[in-house]
């Protein structure tokens, strides 16, 4: 089951710095498909995907949408640091069960650092 969290406790979480930066970037603010899209041709996420990190993310805690997007971003970074590659398709794999194993990575490591 997962865990709810209180959204401005979730938002504290991140380092300041890189909070505010991301906080400020333009693409925070498009249209939902846009947001997407822009997804999509940056770390080759497809829309199941990214559907399902937003929901994991809202059902984590993270409900105001500025800050979910901001939390989406990072653990795109997070997974591309971590080696997460595109496959032949250009999409992003994480395998079977691996998306939600990688968003847990992703939390336990904020709450760590």
């Amino acid at each position: 089951m997962m865990q709810t969290h209180n959204p401005q406790s979730a938002v504290i979480l991140l380092k300041p710095q890189k909070r505010n930066s991301l906080e400020k970037c333009e693409y925070l603010n498009l249209p939902d498909l846009q947001f997407f899209q822009w997804c999509h041709l940056q770390y080759g996420l497809n829309k199941g995907v990214y559907n399902t990190i937003d929901q994991w993310f809202y059902g984590f805690g993270i409900e105001h949408i500025h800050y979910r997007r901001i939390y989406i971003l990072k653990f795109l970074d997070f997974t591309k640091e971590c080696g997460v590659v595109k496959d032949q398709q250009k999409f992003i794999r994480f395998g079977n069960g691996g998306l939600i194993r990688s968003l847990q990575r992703f939390i336990h490591s904020i709450n760590q650092g």
